[in-house]
């Protein structure tokens, strides 16, 4: 069985991809030392401390603007988020880098001191049917060349009014109910993407692919906020409400509070944005308001459990066939790359990851259970431990990844990334139309906007 590369079917369905360079400005951005820049006089209001408002805040302070960061949780990251109560480093948000070769997660996560893992998966990867059945990997490999080759031709066929899962339902009918197609879908679209009934068939694989190797993050990605936040002033726990521009200068309402700034940079997640928990004054811009309406955002969730001893196969990825699809087919060998932790990860998307979000911890472990023991036998023991995410619910983000929902258009990411009159800015990985729905997205919008603002 080959490998199963989070976001790599893009670059496998692409053809004549540009090389992918980085600008000297972004270059140095990834790498900047502080210059000690005199004050300038300038205060930035930065809303959010995730990666993008991190990124903007680091490089804003170095320029001598006075910068402050608003952050409505008790700590930085936003999506970039690691739980280590089980002293297991288990990445809530996102968790790999997403091709080493000109990423600039790559060099950050060297300075941050991240460590990471090559999740190549070996040669006798599992892939289980119902009942247990292992598939032949022959099989599994030939449907997977199949999935390439319509991923890079669907589109020929798509329209703006329909969805990806539509135009597929109506040109490859026998695959709709088949197990394994549904898994192919699921871990290789719907996972990369957002739900396949309201994903654009003309732009479901828009965006661009850094090269090399796929690394995984083994001591937590939220060493990268931590490093980049040193020395910033970040205010926690304060959720901004309002934004009223009407004045030269911009005033902030967070926690009854008021605070005035020269300049804002807006970071929430389009979640957020979509759920319309902070009144622009004026009103957002119609052109602003359509992009953040049309704009898809998706829901992912995992799933962390932990044993006293291991009892499944020793490769990277364990996959499995349901008859419900998005429903905890596919598992991390969390082992290969933490030989202590005793642990599998798993995973849960589209309308399927909601609908967990309803349900109890044990009602969770019963339904990744019966996967397990289907698998490896009914004398398998139960789990010791669970964490486990609710992106859906998260009030910080009412989602986990922008997508290009039916309807969207590319220019909305431009849209998204517009400023508001010299004085109000968006940063964001729904703000990159190049590189949505990542980290280094993220990361590179940040510092997008910190150069426009010290441009003027």
């Amino acid at each position: 069985m080959k490998q199963i590369n989070r976001r790599k079917f893009i670059e496998k369905t692409l053809t004549g991809l540009p090389v992918l360079l980085l600008t000297p400005s972004l270059l140095a951005s990834s790498c900047t030392k502080r210059d000690d820049n005199e004050p300038n006089g300038k205060t930035v209001i930065v809303i959010g401390a995730g990666i993008s408002g991190l990124a903007a805040a680091k490089k804003l302070n170095e320029k001598g603007f006075n910068v402050i960061v608003l952050e409505a949780q008790d700590k930085v990251g936003g999506r970039l988020r690691t739980n280590r109560s089980l002293g297991i480093a288990f990445d809530e948000g996102a968790s790999w880098i997403h091709g080493i070769n000109g990423n600039p997660i790559t060099t950050l996560a060297q300075e941050a001191g991240m460590t990471t893992f090559e999740t190549i998966d070996d040669q006798s990867g599992a892939c289980y049917d119902i009942g247990g059945i292992l598939r032949n990997a022959t099989t599994y490999d030939n449907a997977q060349t199949e999935l390439y080759s319509i991923l890079s031709s669907l589109k020929n066929s798509g329209n703006a009014a329909q969805s990806f899962e539509t135009v597929f339902n109506n040109l490859y009918p026998a695959k709709v109910n088949d197990r394994l197609w549904q898994f192919l879908l699921s871990t290789y679209v719907t996972f990369d993407t957002g739900d396949l009934n309201n994903l654009s068939s003309l732009l479901y694989d828009e965006g661009e692919e850094f090269d090399g190797a796929e690394k995984i993050a083994t001591n937590g990605y939220d060493t990268i906020p931590k490093y980049l936040a040193t020395g910033l002033n970040i205010q926690m726990n304060q959720r901004v409400t309002k934004i009223d521009y009407t004045n030269a200068k911009v005033k902030v309402t967070h926690n009854g509070a008021e605070t005035e700034a020269d300049y804002v940079l807006v970071t929430v997640p389009l979640g957020v944005l979509k759920n319309n928990t902070i009144q622009f004054l004026p009103a957002l811009p119609t052109i602003k308001q359509t992009a953040i309406q049309k704009l898809g955002m998706n829901c992912v969730n995992k799933f962390l459990l932990t044993w006293n001893n291991t009892f499944w196969d020793n490769t990277q990825y364990i996959v499995y066939t349901p008859a419900i699809k998005d429903k905890f087919n596919y598992f991390v060998n969390v082992n290969k790359f933490n030989p202590t932790a005793n642990a599998l990860m798993t995973f849960a998307y589209a309308d399927y990851a909601r609908q967990t979000e309803t349900m109890s911890d044990a009602q969770v472990i019963g339904e990744i259970m019966v996967h397990l023991k289907d698998i490896y036998g009914n004398s398998i023991p139960s789990p010791t431990n669970l964490l486990r995410t609710k992106w859906q619910a998260n009030e910080n983000s009412f989602g986990a990844y922008s997508y290009t929902a039916v309807g969207t258009e590319m220019r909305h990411f431009d849209d998204l990334a517009e400023e508001i009159n010299d004085k109000i800015f968006f940063a964001g990985e729904h703000t990159e139309a190049d590189y949505f729905s990542t980290a280094h997205g993220a990361y590179l919008s940040g510092i997008r906007e910190a150069d426009k603002i010290i441009a003027l």
